[in-house]
């Protein structure tokens, strides 16, 4: 159900009532949708998709990230000292 901010702030206990019904709101802001409200207990997507044994959770996770590299200049500065 798609519904904007000023509808969800008049009558926002009457849209949480639908929520916990288990129906899910979308806001939308002048038509476009920019936030959704779900039930606690409603599975998230991925969650849905592990227990169809339609995808697998990683068996691990990456290690840790590189050192950032030290730089001096603008991007564009060194994009093009690259390419030179």
């Amino acid at each position: 159900m798609d519904i904007g901010i000023r509808e969800l702030r008049d009558g926002l206990s009457r849209h949480l009532a639908e929520v916990r019904k288990g129906h899910t709101l979308t806001v939308t802001d002048h038509g476009r949708p920019i936030a959704m409200i779900v039930p606690v207990q409603q599975p998230t997507t991925l969650e849905q998709l592990i227990a169809e044994g339609l995808v697998r959770p990683a068996r691990s996770t990456k290690g840790e990230l590189p050192t950032p590299a030290k730089a001096t200049g603008s991007v564009s500065e060194l994009v093009a000292e690259q390419r030179g």
